[in-house]
Protein backbone atom coordinates (compact mmCIF):
# COMPACT_ATOMS: atom_id res chain seq x y z
CA UNK A 1 0.00 0.00 0.00
CA UNK A 2 1.04 3.50 -1.01
CA UNK A 3 1.23 6.32 1.30
CA UNK A 4 -2.38 8.43 0.42
CA UNK A 5 -1.58 12.21 -1.09
CA UNK A 6 -2.11 15.10 0.79
CA UNK A 7 -4.87 17.23 -0.01
CA UNK A 8 -3.60 20.97 -0.88
CA UNK A 9 -7.09 22.22 -0.09
CA UNK A 10 -5.72 23.93 2.86
CA UNK A 11 -2.57 25.98 1.22
CA UNK A 12 -5.44 26.47 -1.66
CA UNK A 13 -7.51 28.55 0.66
CA UNK A 14 -4.67 29.84 2.14
CA UNK A 15 -2.50 31.08 -1.17
CA UNK A 16 -6.19 32.39 -2.46
CA UNK A 17 -6.53 34.43 0.81
CA UNK A 18 -2.92 35.68 0.18
CA UNK A 19 -3.70 36.59 -3.73
CA UNK A 20 -6.61 38.66 -2.18
CA UNK A 21 -5.13 41.00 0.71
CA UNK A 22 -1.98 41.23 -1.78
CA UNK A 23 -4.69 42.49 -4.24
CA UNK A 24 -6.17 45.20 -1.91
CA UNK A 25 -2.58 46.17 -0.98
CA UNK A 26 -1.55 46.79 -3.95
CA UNK A 27 -5.37 48.56 -4.59
CA UNK A 28 -3.77 51.15 -1.75
CA UNK A 29 -2.39 54.55 -2.88
CA UNK A 30 1.51 53.98 -2.60
CA UNK A 31 3.84 56.03 0.16
CA UNK A 32 6.08 58.26 -1.23
CA UNK A 33 9.66 57.39 -1.60
CA UNK A 34 12.27 59.88 -0.06
CA UNK A 35 14.04 61.68 -3.28
CA UNK A 36 13.13 65.35 -3.28
CA UNK A 37 13.05 65.58 0.63
CA UNK A 38 16.70 64.16 0.57
CA UNK A 39 18.61 65.01 -2.46
CA UNK A 40 22.08 63.66 -0.83
CA UNK A 41 20.36 60.18 -0.52
CA UNK A 42 19.12 60.39 -4.02
CA UNK A 43 22.37 60.38 -5.19
CA UNK A 44 23.92 57.89 -3.20
CA UNK A 45 20.65 55.55 -4.03
CA UNK A 46 21.78 56.19 -7.85
CA UNK A 47 25.33 55.21 -7.15
CA UNK A 48 24.42 52.25 -5.69
CA UNK A 49 22.16 50.96 -8.39
CA UNK A 50 25.11 51.74 -10.56
CA UNK A 51 27.73 49.49 -8.95
CA UNK A 52 25.14 46.76 -8.02
CA UNK A 53 24.57 46.71 -12.01
CA UNK A 54 28.19 46.45 -12.44
CA UNK A 55 28.83 43.65 -10.39
CA UNK A 56 25.72 41.86 -11.56
CA UNK A 57 27.76 39.51 -13.29
CA UNK A 58 30.09 38.39 -10.43
CA UNK A 59 27.17 38.20 -8.42
CA UNK A 60 25.75 35.55 -10.56
CA UNK A 61 28.74 33.37 -11.37
CA UNK A 62 28.74 33.13 -7.08
CA UNK A 63 24.87 32.61 -6.75
CA UNK A 64 26.04 29.36 -9.60
CA UNK A 65 28.82 28.78 -7.88
CA UNK A 66 27.60 27.86 -4.64
CA UNK A 67 24.31 26.34 -6.17
CA UNK A 68 26.51 23.27 -7.68
CA UNK A 69 28.77 22.79 -4.82
CA UNK A 70 26.12 22.89 -1.94
CA UNK A 71 27.70 22.53 1.99
CA UNK A 72 25.67 21.51 5.33
CA UNK A 73 26.56 23.33 8.11
CA UNK A 74 30.35 24.18 9.84
CA UNK A 75 31.54 22.24 6.53
CA UNK A 76 31.38 25.41 4.40
CA UNK A 77 34.82 25.68 3.03
CA UNK A 78 34.26 25.92 -0.37
CA UNK A 79 32.03 28.76 -0.20
CA UNK A 80 34.04 30.64 2.34
CA UNK A 81 37.14 30.57 0.13
CA UNK A 82 34.58 31.58 -3.07
CA UNK A 83 33.26 34.50 -0.83
CA UNK A 84 36.83 35.28 0.26
CA UNK A 85 38.17 34.96 -3.28
CA UNK A 86 35.38 37.22 -4.52
CA UNK A 87 36.57 40.10 -1.45
CA UNK A 88 40.00 39.99 -2.47
CA UNK A 89 39.41 40.83 -6.12
CA UNK A 90 38.03 44.17 -4.67
CA UNK A 91 40.84 44.93 -2.95
CA UNK A 92 39.25 43.99 0.84
CA UNK A 93 41.04 41.88 3.21
CA UNK A 94 39.28 38.61 4.53
CA UNK A 95 39.54 37.08 7.76
CA UNK A 96 38.45 33.53 7.89
CA UNK A 97 37.39 31.27 11.06
CA UNK A 98 36.22 34.14 13.21
CA UNK A 99 34.02 34.45 16.57
CA UNK A 100 35.21 30.61 17.01
CA UNK A 101 33.50 29.55 14.07
CA UNK A 102 36.07 27.79 11.60
CA UNK A 103 33.30 28.22 8.44
CA UNK A 104 33.03 31.83 9.21
CA UNK A 105 34.56 35.43 7.95
CA UNK A 106 34.49 39.05 7.87
CA UNK A 107 35.57 41.72 5.85
CA UNK A 108 35.13 45.44 7.45
CA UNK A 109 35.77 49.10 5.55
CA UNK A 110 36.18 52.55 8.13
CA UNK A 111 36.18 55.31 6.65
CA UNK A 112 39.06 57.48 7.76
CA UNK A 113 36.89 60.46 10.15
CA UNK A 114 34.63 57.50 11.69
CA UNK A 115 34.64 57.96 15.37
CA UNK A 116 32.75 54.77 16.87
CA UNK A 117 30.95 56.95 19.69
CA UNK A 118 28.97 59.14 17.11
CA UNK A 119 29.51 57.11 13.28
CA UNK A 120 27.38 53.50 12.73
CA UNK A 121 29.26 49.99 12.39
CA UNK A 122 26.72 48.42 10.11
CA UNK A 123 26.94 44.32 9.58
CA UNK A 124 25.68 42.96 6.20
CA UNK A 125 25.52 39.34 7.18
CA UNK A 126 25.51 36.35 4.61
CA UNK A 127 24.55 32.66 5.00
CA UNK A 128 26.33 29.83 2.55
CA UNK A 129 25.06 26.48 3.81
CA UNK A 130 22.92 23.93 2.32
CA UNK A 131 20.01 21.08 3.12
CA UNK A 132 21.05 17.48 3.41
CA UNK A 133 20.10 15.73 -0.04
CA UNK A 134 18.00 19.12 -1.45
CA UNK A 135 20.86 21.92 -1.52
CA UNK A 136 20.27 25.13 -1.63
CA UNK A 137 16.24 24.99 -0.80
CA UNK A 138 16.52 27.86 1.50
CA UNK A 139 17.92 29.61 -0.83
CA UNK A 140 21.48 30.46 1.45
CA UNK A 141 23.35 31.26 -2.33
CA UNK A 142 21.25 34.01 -2.94
CA UNK A 143 21.42 35.40 0.95
CA UNK A 144 25.41 35.06 0.53
CA UNK A 145 25.33 36.39 -3.18
CA UNK A 146 23.53 39.81 -2.16
CA UNK A 147 25.19 40.33 1.49
CA UNK A 148 28.34 40.58 -0.54
CA UNK A 149 27.08 42.87 -3.38
CA UNK A 150 25.70 44.99 -0.43
CA UNK A 151 28.97 45.01 1.54
CA UNK A 152 30.89 46.01 -2.26
CA UNK A 153 28.29 47.84 -3.54
CA UNK A 154 28.07 49.88 -0.10
CA UNK A 155 31.52 50.56 0.60
CA UNK A 156 32.24 51.86 -3.04
CA UNK A 157 29.60 54.04 -2.43
CA UNK A 158 31.30 55.32 0.87
CA UNK A 159 34.24 55.82 -0.62
CA UNK A 160 33.45 58.24 -3.24
CA UNK A 161 31.37 60.37 -0.59
CA UNK A 162 31.50 62.42 2.87
CA UNK A 163 29.54 59.97 4.93
CA UNK A 164 31.22 58.64 8.40
CA UNK A 165 31.16 54.80 9.35
CA UNK A 166 31.93 51.59 9.27
CA UNK A 167 30.80 48.58 7.44
CA UNK A 168 31.36 45.03 8.14
CA UNK A 169 30.21 41.36 5.76
CA UNK A 170 30.23 38.70 8.43
CA UNK A 171 29.67 35.08 7.10
CA UNK A 172 27.58 33.25 9.50
CA UNK A 173 27.63 29.78 8.76
CA UNK A 174 25.89 26.70 10.41
CA UNK A 175 22.05 28.41 10.02
CA UNK A 176 20.48 25.14 9.16
CA UNK A 177 19.62 23.14 12.00
CA UNK A 178 22.09 24.64 14.24
CA UNK A 179 22.66 28.46 15.29
CA UNK A 180 26.18 29.56 13.77
CA UNK A 181 25.09 33.46 14.65
CA UNK A 182 24.81 32.24 18.25
CA UNK A 183 28.26 30.62 18.47
CA UNK A 184 29.40 34.05 16.58
CA UNK A 185 27.59 36.08 19.15
CA UNK A 186 29.22 34.20 21.62
CA UNK A 187 32.53 34.67 20.08
CA UNK A 188 32.13 38.57 19.94
CA UNK A 189 31.11 38.83 16.31
CA UNK A 190 28.45 41.68 17.87
CA UNK A 191 31.23 43.60 19.52
CA UNK A 192 31.13 47.49 18.81
CA UNK A 193 27.96 46.40 16.08
CA UNK A 194 24.99 48.89 16.12
CA UNK A 195 22.95 47.47 13.65
CA UNK A 196 22.19 44.35 11.54
CA UNK A 197 20.74 43.54 8.18
CA UNK A 198 20.16 40.32 6.17
CA UNK A 199 17.81 39.57 3.42
CA UNK A 200 16.30 35.49 2.92
CA UNK A 201 14.70 34.51 -0.82
CA UNK A 202 10.90 33.55 -0.33
CA UNK A 203 7.97 33.16 -2.68
CA UNK A 204 6.77 36.55 -1.64
CA UNK A 205 8.73 40.25 -1.36
CA UNK A 206 7.80 41.09 3.10
CA UNK A 207 9.83 43.99 4.60
CA UNK A 208 8.86 42.34 8.07
CA UNK A 209 8.19 38.90 8.34
CA UNK A 210 7.33 36.73 11.44
CA UNK A 211 10.18 33.96 12.20
CA UNK A 212 9.63 31.83 15.68
CA UNK A 213 11.88 30.95 18.13
CA UNK A 214 13.63 27.43 18.44
CA UNK A 215 14.71 25.15 21.13
CA UNK A 216 16.13 21.88 20.39
CA UNK A 217 15.70 18.81 23.13
CA UNK A 218 17.65 15.25 23.25
CA UNK A 219 15.81 12.98 25.35
CA UNK A 220 16.98 9.47 26.86
CA UNK A 221 14.86 7.17 28.80
CA UNK A 222 16.50 4.58 30.79
CA UNK A 223 14.97 1.55 31.84
CA UNK A 224 15.67 -2.06 32.68
CA UNK A 225 16.41 -4.64 29.57
CA UNK A 226 14.84 -7.91 30.42
CA UNK A 227 13.93 -11.47 28.36
CA UNK A 228 10.36 -10.18 26.44
CA UNK A 229 9.16 -13.71 26.71
CA UNK A 230 10.53 -15.55 29.81
CA UNK A 231 10.63 -12.48 32.14
CA UNK A 232 8.21 -9.24 30.45
CA UNK A 233 8.14 -8.70 34.00
CA UNK A 234 11.35 -7.82 35.36
CA UNK A 235 11.86 -5.05 32.65
CA UNK A 236 10.96 -1.78 32.72
CA UNK A 237 10.57 -0.78 28.53
CA UNK A 238 12.29 2.63 27.91
CA UNK A 239 10.50 2.49 24.49
CA UNK A 240 7.37 2.55 25.81
CA UNK A 241 8.61 5.46 27.73
CA UNK A 242 8.97 7.06 24.32
CA UNK A 243 5.65 6.14 22.63
CA UNK A 244 3.65 7.29 25.41
CA UNK A 245 5.89 11.03 25.09
CA UNK A 246 5.07 10.84 21.48
CA UNK A 247 1.71 10.40 21.87
CA UNK A 248 1.90 12.98 24.78
CA UNK A 249 3.13 15.53 22.63
CA UNK A 250 0.63 14.91 20.16
CA UNK A 251 -2.49 15.34 22.16
CA UNK A 252 -0.49 18.73 23.94
CA UNK A 253 -0.79 19.83 20.19
CA UNK A 254 -4.66 20.12 21.09
CA UNK A 255 -3.81 22.88 23.75
CA UNK A 256 -1.33 25.10 22.27
CA UNK A 257 -1.69 28.46 20.89
CA UNK A 258 -1.65 28.15 16.35
CA UNK A 259 1.93 29.46 16.23
CA UNK A 260 3.11 26.93 18.09
CA UNK A 261 4.87 23.93 16.60
CA UNK A 262 6.34 20.35 18.21
CA UNK A 263 8.19 17.83 16.00
CA UNK A 264 9.56 14.87 17.52
CA UNK A 265 11.30 11.61 16.46
CA UNK A 266 12.23 8.44 18.14
CA UNK A 267 16.01 8.03 16.81
CA UNK A 268 16.76 4.56 18.81
CA UNK A 269 13.86 2.37 20.25
CA UNK A 270 15.84 -0.73 20.99
CA UNK A 271 17.38 -3.79 19.06
CA UNK A 272 15.95 -7.14 18.43
CA UNK A 273 12.13 -7.57 19.31
CA UNK A 274 12.98 -10.35 21.70
CA UNK A 275 14.40 -8.23 24.31
CA UNK A 276 12.53 -5.54 26.20
CA UNK A 277 14.71 -2.07 25.31
CA UNK A 278 16.77 -0.72 28.18
CA UNK A 279 17.58 2.67 26.14
CA UNK A 280 14.86 4.84 24.02
CA UNK A 281 16.17 8.59 22.66
CA UNK A 282 13.71 11.00 21.19
CA UNK A 283 14.77 14.31 19.50
CA UNK A 284 12.32 17.23 19.64
CA UNK A 285 12.56 20.66 18.10
CA UNK A 286 9.98 23.10 20.14
CA UNK A 287 8.93 26.71 18.61
CA UNK A 288 6.80 29.49 19.38
CA UNK A 289 6.45 33.09 18.40
CA UNK A 290 7.40 34.67 21.30
CA UNK A 291 9.91 34.80 23.65
CA UNK A 292 7.89 33.94 26.30
CA UNK A 293 5.51 31.34 24.83
CA UNK A 294 8.43 29.76 24.07
CA UNK A 295 9.97 29.28 27.84
CA UNK A 296 6.07 27.98 28.53
CA UNK A 297 5.74 25.25 25.55
CA UNK A 298 9.22 24.29 27.25
CA UNK A 299 7.94 23.68 30.43
CA UNK A 300 4.68 21.81 28.89
CA UNK A 301 7.04 19.69 26.94
CA UNK A 302 8.90 18.99 30.31
CA UNK A 303 6.21 17.34 32.19
CA UNK A 304 4.91 15.23 29.76
CA UNK A 305 8.34 14.07 29.18
CA UNK A 306 8.27 13.49 33.37
CA UNK A 307 4.71 11.76 33.14
CA UNK A 308 6.05 9.44 30.36
CA UNK A 309 8.94 8.53 32.45
CA UNK A 310 6.93 8.15 35.44
CA UNK A 311 4.07 5.98 33.76
CA UNK A 312 6.90 3.33 32.32
CA UNK A 313 8.46 3.46 35.71
CA UNK A 314 12.07 4.26 33.82
CA UNK A 315 14.28 6.70 34.04
CA UNK A 316 14.64 9.98 31.58
CA UNK A 317 17.32 12.67 30.98
CA UNK A 318 16.73 15.62 29.40
CA UNK A 319 19.58 17.57 27.20
CA UNK A 320 18.34 21.06 26.23
CA UNK A 321 19.66 22.97 23.82
CA UNK A 322 21.60 20.51 22.33
CA UNK A 323 22.31 23.83 20.05
CA UNK A 324 21.75 27.24 21.16
CA UNK A 325 18.28 28.61 21.32
CA UNK A 326 17.28 30.30 18.27
CA UNK A 327 14.75 33.78 19.37
CA UNK A 328 11.82 34.88 17.29
CA UNK A 329 12.86 37.85 14.84
CA UNK A 330 12.54 41.19 16.57
CA UNK A 331 12.35 43.24 13.34
CA UNK A 332 12.73 46.68 13.52
CA UNK A 333 9.65 48.64 11.86
CA UNK A 334 11.67 51.95 11.30
CA UNK A 335 14.21 50.41 9.33
CA UNK A 336 12.05 47.77 7.00
CA UNK A 337 10.30 50.73 6.40
CA UNK A 338 13.10 52.30 4.88
CA UNK A 339 13.56 48.74 2.97
CA UNK A 340 10.69 49.04 1.77
CA UNK A 341 11.11 52.17 -0.21
CA UNK A 342 14.30 51.04 -1.84
CA UNK A 343 12.28 48.07 -3.22
CA UNK A 344 9.58 50.50 -4.24
CA UNK A 345 13.00 51.97 -6.03
CA UNK A 346 13.33 48.77 -7.92
CA UNK A 347 9.60 48.12 -8.80
CA UNK A 348 9.40 45.58 -6.05
CA UNK A 349 6.31 46.08 -3.87
CA UNK A 350 7.26 44.37 0.30
CA UNK A 351 3.89 43.17 0.91
CA UNK A 352 2.57 44.80 4.53
CA UNK A 353 2.49 42.49 7.55
CA UNK A 354 -0.52 40.14 7.63
CA UNK A 355 -0.95 39.51 4.30
CA UNK A 356 1.16 36.31 4.39
CA UNK A 357 -0.20 34.26 7.37
CA UNK A 358 1.89 33.69 10.37
CA UNK A 359 1.40 30.31 10.29
CA UNK A 360 3.91 30.22 7.52
CA UNK A 361 7.15 30.66 9.42
CA UNK A 362 10.36 29.20 10.38
CA UNK A 363 13.06 29.54 12.32
CA UNK A 364 16.18 31.31 11.95
CA UNK A 365 19.54 32.16 14.63
CA UNK A 366 19.31 35.55 12.96
CA UNK A 367 16.38 36.41 15.84
CA UNK A 368 19.23 36.69 17.92
CA UNK A 369 20.62 39.13 16.87
CA UNK A 370 17.87 41.24 16.27
CA UNK A 371 17.82 40.94 20.25
CA UNK A 372 20.92 42.42 20.50
CA UNK A 373 20.62 45.47 18.14
CA UNK A 374 18.31 46.70 15.65
CA UNK A 375 18.08 44.59 12.60
CA UNK A 376 15.62 43.79 9.90
CA UNK A 377 15.51 40.41 8.01
CA UNK A 378 13.29 41.01 4.85
CA UNK A 379 12.47 38.47 2.59
CA UNK A 380 13.02 38.64 -1.55
CA UNK A 381 11.00 37.06 -4.24
CA UNK A 382 12.64 34.61 -6.14
CA UNK A 383 10.05 31.61 -7.19
CA UNK A 384 6.17 31.62 -7.88
CA UNK A 385 4.08 32.28 -4.88
CA UNK A 386 3.42 29.68 -2.65
CA UNK A 387 6.51 28.00 -3.28
CA UNK A 388 7.39 26.26 -0.34
CA UNK A 389 10.98 27.00 1.54
CA UNK A 390 13.16 23.41 1.90
CA UNK A 391 12.01 22.01 -1.36
CA UNK A 392 13.18 20.60 -4.28
CA UNK A 393 11.10 23.15 -6.12
CA UNK A 394 12.48 25.98 -4.53
CA UNK A 395 16.44 24.72 -5.03
CA UNK A 396 15.42 25.06 -8.43
CA UNK A 397 14.23 28.53 -8.21
CA UNK A 398 17.67 29.59 -6.14
CA UNK A 399 19.83 29.65 -9.38
CA UNK A 400 18.73 31.41 -12.57
CA UNK A 401 17.38 35.05 -13.92
CA UNK A 402 14.96 35.57 -11.23
CA UNK A 403 17.16 34.81 -8.20
CA UNK A 404 19.88 37.13 -9.61
CA UNK A 405 17.51 39.68 -10.26
CA UNK A 406 16.70 39.01 -6.47
CA UNK A 407 20.09 38.90 -5.73
CA UNK A 408 20.67 42.49 -7.55
CA UNK A 409 17.73 43.82 -6.10
CA UNK A 410 18.36 43.28 -2.70
CA UNK A 411 22.08 43.50 -2.58
CA UNK A 412 21.08 47.55 -3.57
CA UNK A 413 18.33 47.33 -1.10
CA UNK A 414 20.62 46.61 1.95
CA UNK A 415 23.47 48.86 0.63
CA UNK A 416 20.90 51.83 0.78
CA UNK A 417 19.54 51.09 4.44
CA UNK A 418 23.00 50.65 5.26
CA UNK A 419 24.24 54.19 3.64
CA UNK A 420 20.85 55.26 4.85
CA UNK A 421 21.79 54.52 8.66
CA UNK A 422 24.88 56.95 7.91
CA UNK A 423 23.74 59.45 6.29
CA UNK A 424 20.53 59.97 8.86
CA UNK A 425 20.78 60.56 12.59
CA UNK A 426 17.04 60.83 13.18
CA UNK A 427 16.64 57.65 11.39
CA UNK A 428 19.44 55.62 13.16
CA UNK A 429 17.65 57.51 16.16
CA UNK A 430 14.24 56.44 15.49
CA UNK A 431 15.33 52.78 14.83
CA UNK A 432 17.52 52.71 18.31
CA UNK A 433 14.41 54.40 20.12
CA UNK A 434 11.78 51.30 18.77
CA UNK A 435 14.47 48.69 19.28
CA UNK A 436 14.29 49.54 23.56
CA UNK A 437 10.84 49.54 23.47
CA UNK A 438 11.06 46.22 22.24
CA UNK A 439 12.57 45.41 24.96
CA UNK A 440 15.90 46.23 24.46
CA UNK A 441 18.38 43.44 24.59
CA UNK A 442 17.76 40.15 25.61
CA UNK A 443 21.15 37.72 25.39
CA UNK A 444 20.27 33.75 24.89
CA UNK A 445 22.94 32.82 26.93
CA UNK A 446 22.38 35.11 29.51
CA UNK A 447 18.76 35.39 29.84
CA UNK A 448 17.62 31.73 29.07
CA UNK A 449 19.90 29.81 31.80
CA UNK A 450 21.64 27.30 28.84
CA UNK A 451 22.89 23.96 30.85
CA UNK A 452 20.21 24.37 33.72
CA UNK A 453 16.75 22.41 32.89
CA UNK A 454 15.51 24.48 35.51
CA UNK A 455 16.20 27.38 34.49
CA UNK A 456 15.42 26.91 30.94
CA UNK A 457 12.18 25.60 31.25
CA UNK A 458 10.72 28.42 33.88
CA UNK A 459 10.63 25.78 37.29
Amino acid sequence: MKPSKPSTSYLDHATEGIRQRIRRAEAEPKEPIPGEDFPGQARIWADIAQVVEGLAPELDFLLRDLHENPELAFEERYAQARITALLEQHGHEVAQGVHGVDTSLRAEFQTPRHDPTVHPTIAIMAEYDALPDIGHACGHNVIAAAGVGAFLAAVDTLRKGDLQGRLMLLGTPAEEGHSGKEYMIRGGALEGIDFAIMIHPFSYDIASHVWVGRRTLKVVFEGVAAHASAQPFMGRNALDAATLAYQGLGLLRQQMPPSDRLHASITDGGGRPSVIPHRAEMSIYVRSLYTDTLRDLSLRVDEVLEGAALMAGVGVHKEWDVHPVTLPIRNNQVLAGRWAHTQGLRDRRALPAGVVPESLAASTDFGNVSHLVPAIHPMVKIAPSGVALHTEAFASYSVGDEALRGVVDSAAGLAQVALDILAEPALAEEAKAEFEAGGGRFSVARELGENNPETQTGR
